[in-house]
């Protein structure tokens, strides 16, 4: 899926996220580059992987995040045939409290 979109602008990108030293600045980075909608729908998606990782339920993943089933859904679905994003990133994550 990667080849679809992966241009020098996209590479310009992730070069840039990778260059980000800490939350704080991923914050500052986020906050310029995208609307607070946009970043809490990514992060949304990210606690969708983590709970669905962990064997919940979609009505416990929608309670939990207010995530529609149709988010719940296409999460799933890249869990278990994307390119593995998610699952090399949620094992690297601390513990959320």
């Amino acid at each position: 899926m990667a080849g679809k979109w992966k241009d020098r602008l996209s590479d310009q990108l992730c070069q840039a996220i990778l260059t980000l030293k800490d939350v704080e600045e991923a914050y500052r980075f986020l906050e310029d580059l995208a609307t607070i909608g946009e970043v809490r729908a990514l992060a949304q998606r990210l606690e969708v992987s983590r709970l669905l990782s962990e064997g919940f339920t979609y009505p416990q993943i929608a309670q939990q995040t207010g995530a529609s089933t149709a988010t719940i859904s296409r999460v799933k679905k890249f869990l278990e045939y994307g390119a593995d994003g998610y699952k090399l990133v949620l094992p690297r994550l601390k513990p959320q409290k």
